[in-house]
């Protein structure tokens, strides 16, 4: 195992931007591979990368049962650690033209609702997902795709508001990576628990990732930094992170999490995740 990194303590009294949180998916390799545990998750961002709060992913959860659910609020809270969210996937399509099935992934996320509740966090990350095929440059199925969205949503936050949790999507493939179309779902469903977490690499390569970005800024519950590969200098070579911080930070006036996802291949996933601390480090009170 690396060495644990220096935490965030550079000897200012400057109050940090923004706070840095990591993404369980930065590990998926390792979880995936047996190699740790999503129970050791807490331990490890904070012995090991000086982090102080984490983002589960429902899919890397070994067995979530409420015994096993109890084991990792303890470890989280004895290494002083935050979970913040559960991102959910596979849970069926929320925008399924057939509201039955709709109606089933609504239900289906209660689950992950009422065990973000337990945990301690302030939301679930769920995807928009339906029949979106042959839908580009198709006003009309758009608007239908749209309308189901509000009504799976609608139904969601108002489920998961009673636990004072919050609904976000995420920009994650498919027409919720077209900021345009997620913000007329944010304006339709209209909830105070319900919002975006913008993820800086999931666009299309004909979509401009920070005019989109910047369109889902205003409705940010977190931010979801994501990192594929460095130069020399320790700059990202995908993502322009002068731009892209400058669009959440200084023009969105975003204050909360900004997580550590890290996807790439050259470097191992404990070693990317050390240089996008660092990248992110600059930031926070640069």
């Amino acid at each position: 195992m690396l060495p644990a990194s220096t935490p965030n303590l550079r000897g200012s009294e400057q109050p940090f931007k923004f706070k840095i949180s990591l993404a369980g998916w930065s590990l998926h390799k390792a979880i995936y591979g047996n190699l740790v545990k999503m129970l050791d998750f807490p331990r490890i961002a904070r012995q090991t990368f000086g982090i102080e709060a984490i983002e589960l992913v429902n899919t890397l959860f070994e067995v979530p049962t409420q015994d096993y659910v109890s084991q990792l609020k303890k470890n989280a809270q004895n290494e002083g650690v935050k979970i913040l969210l559960i991102m959910c996937d596979d849970e069926g399509s929320l925008a399924h033209k057939e509201r039955a099935e709709r109606m089933k992934s609504v239900q289906d996320h209660y689950k992950w609702v009422d065990t973000a509740a337990e945990l301690g966090c302030h939301s679930i990350r769920v995807n928009m997902r339906g029949e979106e095929e042959g839908m580009a440059g198709n006003p009309k199925a758009i608007d239908d795709f749209v309308s189901r969205s509000l009504d799976a949503f609608g139904a969601l936050a108002q489920y998961a508001g009673k636990s004072h949790i919050n609904v976000i999507i995420e920009n994650h493939g498919g027409l919720s990576s077209n900021a345009d179309v997620l913000v007329r779902v944010m304006k339709g469903v209209n909830l105070p628990n319900f919002g975006t977490l913008p993820d800086f690499g999931n666009f299309d390569k004909d979509q401009d990732r920070y005019e989109g970005i910047r369109k889902l800024m205003p409705y940010a519950r977190g931010a979801s930094g994501k990192f594929y590969d460095f130069d020399a200098s320790g700059n990202e070579t995908t993502i322009d992170y002068n731009r892209m911080m400058k669009i959440v930070l200084q023009d969105s006036q975003f204050k909360g999490y900004i997580d550590i996802e890290y996807e790439g291949d050259r470097l191992s996933e404990y070693e990317g995740i050390i240089a996008a601390k660092r990248l992110l480090e600059r930031y926070q009170q640069g």
